[in-house]
């Protein structure tokens, strides 16, 4: 099992490499494609990312939605003959923000869950940390917050890939 972190901006490349290298690693070991989506649609334009998205995989892959629940869903789904792709841990953080949750007790569940998974994991998350430092309480919370989620997740991953303008560059490999 491989735990993998691809980070990005906006419209980096982040999930078409996340993409692509679960792509090769599930033809090189045989393995079943998930997709676990953290988006929540509220309105067109989201809709239309999410259909983006959706369009840049193939019937090969399973969906699920994980909006809130991904522990859950990675603790009953990661199993040796799968590898699961989660896009994106920045709108599942932002989901819990706007709930109001323990967000600590919501990233320690998802570390939990990432140890003690069976099968491979890759996960796409934003780098929101080099921009300028938002100007109101909200967005500078989700920026902190976003950030030591990032540390976290890149903590226990095996891999952690940086990609800037489509291009990857590894910053972690400890296989």
């Amino acid at each position: 099992m491989t735990v993998q972190l691809v980070l990005g901006g906006a419209r980096s490349g982040k999930t078409s490499h996340a993409l692509g290298l679960v792509d090769k690693i599930a033809e090189q070991e045989d393995l079943q494609k998930f997709y676990l989506a953290t988006a929540q649609i509220f309105d067109p334009e989201m809709q239309d990312r999410v259909k983006r998205h959706q369009d840049e995989r193939d019937e090969t892959w399973m969906t699920l939605e994980a909006p809130l629940e991904l522990s859950t869903i990675i603790r009953m789904h990661a199993q040796a003959d799968r590898i699961l792709l989660v896009d994106c841990l920045t709108l599942w953080l932002s989901n819990h923000l706007l709930a109001e949750h323990d967000l600590e007790v919501k990233r320690n569940d998802l570390i939990e869950a990432i140890q003690d998974a069976k099968g491979h994991l890759v996960f796409v998350s934003n780098e929101v940390g080099l921009s300028i430092v938002p100007d109101n309480k909200l967005g500078r919370q989700f920026r902190d917050e976003s950030g030591w989620m990032n540390q976290q997740v890149a903590s226990v991953s095996d891999i952690v890939t940086f990609v800037a303008a489509g291009l990857p560059l590894v910053m972690k490999d400890s296989r």
